[in-house]
Order: structure tokens, then C-alpha cells, then sequence
């Protein structure tokens, strides 16, 4: 009697079997357990990646690729039949069942996927299109038996983050990314400085998301860019953490929170409300010993222990008529046109005579991933060789993006409203008169012909200082006399406002008498001046000879 009755309790704490819908057969919960413990295991393999269905997981070798949850269900439909047509229909009654959407939403979420496993590059292609009717997995796929290999939890689970999801795939900046991870292992606050539409913010969260893991028990990204009033800077960082301060002293009440935590913190877009960041960001660096701040500003905050990294504009290919596409694809400027033109042209691809154009494309936008990825849009629309002879009017040009993005990346000229705006007043008439310069000038140069009318010449140094602070004007210090220029995109904005400001031609005629005196200046010093060194500092004027003679 003693064995039925523990016999009874056993088998009521165990659950009875179950009925396999598919063959009738009576199954034990332990092996439906175990089955989908396999199911959650299976994995399959193509390329550098790894594919977990069952999971939602994708990686890139060992790293998570963070996707919609469609295109990973777009992806699962496709690898599962690996050289066979997946019809456009198939795969909408699979992603969005009982559900009526247009195929427009199909092609984004598609066009998402693609870039994720960055179609484009040299070597890897993985989706065809077939016209009108559906999709192609054209890489061999292998299918990783269920225990062979590890399974990751989702980063999420383990350490909770509020980076917002990348639309697109980081493009050209592996190397500035691991340099950041090893300035952070140093520093506790390290600003990624750079103009705008450069790709501060999209470097930021890649590197944010390698250092997860490094991170207990979390990462926090705060955008300051919707913020008007500089008061509510601890706030927002406060509300990114989950929390909801009542002190007056909200520094004071966030600190206080922070001083036993570890944690990243990255403060994007800074420079509209720099000063209360940069007293927040000395405070916590002070009084929070385990926290670490990435910021990204277009002038650095200036406090105490801040690391500055500068962000180099894309590499670009050198000037050449026999550029081959394969070798313009090595340079991150023109995969980003192509990965980008490849989203709104479909089956576009940079063939070996539009390589060199497409390469003056990157070189007139001088590497800048915004006006890059702008112009890219127009390549359904003009072509390649059309839209390189039209970039001189950038502006009326450019002024499509995406729908979805921030209103200041929506169009070239936004992204310098941004900067513009927040100028104090003597900066921008600086600015403004500083784009008469077609190239490179001196502090001299620069003094002597934006001088006057309300700016005196101290003025100009120290706003010329600060343009250069703010990722406005570039300066070479390299020399025996500093040098200084504006991007061709930030001249062309600052010249149309100077326009707007009937200041136009009077600084083109003090820009003209200036060279006129430089001209002669030179002529003078022909018999003195070393020959070697004459036709090097005359020759850094050509530009602006020329726009005078004009």
C-alpha cells in the first residue's frame, strides 16, 4: 500500500502524457521537452553567420545583428529552402498572416535584411531578386547539428540596453571603433567630435553595443536632441536609467544613484545644450567612480579627464580614370553609396565604368556619410554620371532622405541648420564671410577680408577658434602658418547664406583686392624666397585666384 501511494504521488506530480497532433502516437513531456530544447538549437550557417530560427538570433561570427523581427522571419523562409524561388506571396502570408499589406513593406523589410548581411561588399551576395515574382537564397547554407554548437542568450536578457535598433550596417569603422573600446578602457569620458552628417551617432552605438557585454549590468543611450531648454539635461539622462527624480537637486539625486553603479552611458548629440552636459558629465565622472560616458558633440565639452576623438570623414578613392569597381569597393565612402543605391535601385551594382564616377561622387562629398547616403537616393532618378555633374548644386539636390530619419538628417541643408542655428550671432556672419574662401587660407587672409562692418579683428580669431571647436572650419597647424578651410558642403550653405545676407558682393570684392595684394606680395618676394618654397605657398592660392579672377 506504502509503494501505490508514493507511486500515486510521483505520477501526480508528473504531467501526463500528450497526444503528437501530427501521428497520434502518445509522447512523454520529456520528449517534447527535448525536442524543443533541438528546435531551439538548430542553427544554420552561411558565410560569417549563424542563424538561430527558433531564437529570433542572428550573428555575425560572435556578435548579435540586430534586425526586425520580420526580416528575421523573411530570413527564416528563405534559408530553409536554400536555391529555391520564395514567392512574394509566400512570404507575406508567412510574415504577416490574416494580415493585408502592400509589397512595398515586403521590399523594406528585405532591403533591411540585405543590408544586415551587407550585401554589397566584395564577395558576399546572398539574395537575389527574381523580377516580379520573389527571392533567391543564393549561398550555401549548412545546418549545424542541435548540441554542436553553443547557443548565446539574447543580449537583452542578460544585459538589459535602450540602444535603439541600427537601420543600417556600419560601414568603414572598424578601426575607429576599436580604437574608442581602448580609449574607454583608459578614459571614463571620451566625446566623438566631427561635423555634421559625419556618423558620430552611428559610431557611437556600434561601439556601445561591442562594449555590452563588458558592461553589469547595463548600457543607457540618452539623445539630447529633442531637448530645447538645458535644465532638463539630468532628467533625460535620469529617465534613460529608469528613474523619476523629485529632488531639486536632480545632479545632486542622479549622482546619488550612480555612485555604486556600473554603467555606460552615452549622450548623444550634445552640442545644442553643451554647457549643463558638460557640468552633468564632470560631476558623474567625479562622483560615480564605475561609470563611463561616450559622448557625441560637434565641439568637444572641454572638462576635466575628457578624451577627444576626432571623426575622420570615409576613406575615399584617389583620383583616377582607371578605377575598376573592384578596387573603388575598398574604400568605405563607395560601398556606402553602393550598399545605399543598391536599397532604391534593386539589382544595382557598381560595374567597372561607372566606378570612377561614382568615385568623383564620394571625392566632391568628400567622404561625408550623410550627403553620401543622400545622394545615393537620386540614383534611380539620374544615374550615376548625371548625378556627379549635378552635385555642384548639392543642396537643391540633396534635399531627399529618408522619411523616417530625425528631421536634422533629412536633407543636407537640415543637418547644417543644426549647426547654424545654435551659433551666436558674430559666428555666423564669420561663417558666413569666411565662404568667399574657395580653398585654404590664413588667419591673416581671413581677417583682413571679413573684418569690418560691425566684426573687428579680435573677433575673428577667437570666432574663428571656435568654428574650428565646432567641426566648421577645418585647421592644418602642421605648417609654419596655420591653415584653414571650410568642407565644400558647410562652404556651400555658408555662401547661399551669405547671399541671403546682401553681404555677397562686397566680400568677393575685398576677397579679390586681398589676393591682388597676395599676387603682388609674391611677385616682390620672387628673388628672395627660396624657389622651392615659392610655387608651394602660391600654389595653396590657385583656388582662390581663380574664384577672384571670376
Amino acid at each position: 500500500m506504502g509503494q501505490v501511494t508514493t507511486l500515486a504521488r510521483a505520477l501526480a506530480k508528473t504531467p501526463p502524457p500528450q497526444v503528437d497532433p501530427y501521428d497520434g502516437m502518445m509522447v512523454h513531456p520529456r520528449q517534447i521537452a527535448e525536442s524543443a530544447q533541438r528546435a531551439m538549437s538548430a542553427c544554420q550557417t552561411f558565410g560569417p553567420f549563424h542563424f538561430f530560427p527558433a531564437r529570433q538570433l542572428l550573428l555575425e561570427d560572435e556578435m548579435p545583428v540586430r534586425l526586425g523581427s520580420r526580416a528575421l522571419e523573411i530570413l527564416a523562409a528563405l534559408v530553409d529552402r536554400p536555391g529555391e524561388l520564395v514567392s512574394k506571396d509566400e512570404l507575406t502570408t508567412r510574415v504577416w498572416p490574416n494580415t493585408v499589406v502592400e509589397e512595398s513593406n515586403l521590399k523594406v523589410n528585405v532591403a533591411a535584411l540585405r543590408r544586415a548581411l551587407g550585401e554589397g561588399q566584395p564577395g558576399r551576395r546572398y539574395i537575389a531578386t527574381v523580377s516580379g515574382r520573389g527571392y533567391r537564397f543564393v549561398a550555401p547554407v549548412e545546418r549545424a547539428e542541435p548540441g554542436t554548437l553553443s547557443v548565446p542568450q539574447s543580449p537583452a536578457a542578460k544585459r538589459p540596453h535602450n540602444l535603439p535598433a541600427s537601420s543600417t550596417r556600419t560601414i568603414g569603422r572598424d578601426d575607429t571603433i576599436h580604437a574608442l573600446l581602448r580609449q574607454l578602457q583608459r578614459h571614463r569620458l571620451v566625446t566623438i567630435v566631427g561635423p555634421g552628417g559625419i556618423g558620430k551617432t552611428t559610431v557611437a552605438l556600434a561601439a556601445a553595443e561591442a562594449l555590452i557585454a563588458a558592461y553589469e549590468p547595463r548600457v543607457r543611450f540618452v539623445d539630447l536632441a529633442p531637448l530645447q531648454d538645458p535644465r532638463f539635461v539630468p532628467s533625460a539622462v535620469a529617465s534613460a536609467l529608469g528613474l523619476t527624480i523629485h529632488s531639486g537637486d536632480a545632479p545632486a539625486a542622479l549622482i546619488g544613484y550612480l555612485r555604486e553603479e556600473q554603467t555606460l552611458v552615452v549622450l548623444d548629440n550634445c552640442e545644442h545644450v553643451i554647457e549643463a552636459v558638460a557640468s552633468l558629465a564632470e560631476q558623474i565622472t567625479s562622483g560615480a567612480p564605475g561609470v563611463h560616458i561616450l559622448a557625441t558633440s560637434r565641439e568637444p565639452l572641454r572638462v576635466k579627464g575628457e578624451q577627444v576623438h576626432h571623426l575622420l570623414p570615409l576613406e575615399i578613392p584617389p583620383k583616377s580614370c582607371e578605377l575598376t569597381a573592384a578596387e573603388a569597393l575598398v574604400f568605405p565612402a563607395v560601398q556606402l553609396f553602393v550598399e545605399r543605391a543598391a536599397e532604391i535601385l534593386e539589382g544595382f551594382e557598381l560595374n567597372d565604368t561607372d566606378a570612377p564616377v561614382v568615385a568623383d561622387i564620394c571625392r566632391k562629398l568628400e567622404g561625408i556619410a550623410l550627403a553620401i547616403e543622400l545622394a545615393a537616393t537620386r540614383i534611380d532618378a539620374l544615374g550615376a554620371r548625371e548625378l556627379s555633374a549635378l552635385l555642384d548644386d548639392r543642396f537643391r539636390l540633396l534635399k531627399q532622405g529618408r522619411r523616417t530619419a530625425v528631421s536634422r538628417h533629412r536633407t543636407l541643408a537640415a543637418a547644417l541648420d543644426w549647426s547654424y542655428e545654435f551659433l551666436p550671432e558674430t559666428e555666423r556672419t564669420i561663417l558666413r564671410r569666411l565662404s568667399v574662401f574657395a580653398g585654404a587660407f590664413t588667419l591673416a587672409s581671413a581677417t583682413a577680408v571679413i573684418a569690418g562692418s560691425g566684426i573687428l579683428g579680435p573677433e575673428v580669431v577667437e570666432s574663428l577658434a571656435n568654428l574650428v571647436a565646432k567641426s566648421l572650419v577645418s585647421a592644418n597647424v602642421s605648417g609654419a602658418l596655420a591653415q584653414y578651410r571650410l568642407l565644400d558642403t558647410t562652404r556651400a550653405y555658408a555662401l547661399q547664406k551669405l547671399a541671403e545676407s546682401g553681404e555677397l558682393e562686397a566680400l568677393e570684392r575685398r576677397h579679390a583686392e586681398r589676393h591682388r595684394n597676395l599676387l603682388e606680395q609674391a611677385e616682390a618676394e620672387w628673388e628672395t624666397q627660396p624657389t622651392a618654397e615659392w610655387p608651394a605657398e602660391c600654389g595653396r592660392k590657385i583656388d582662390d585666384i581663380r574664384s577672384a579672377l571670376n
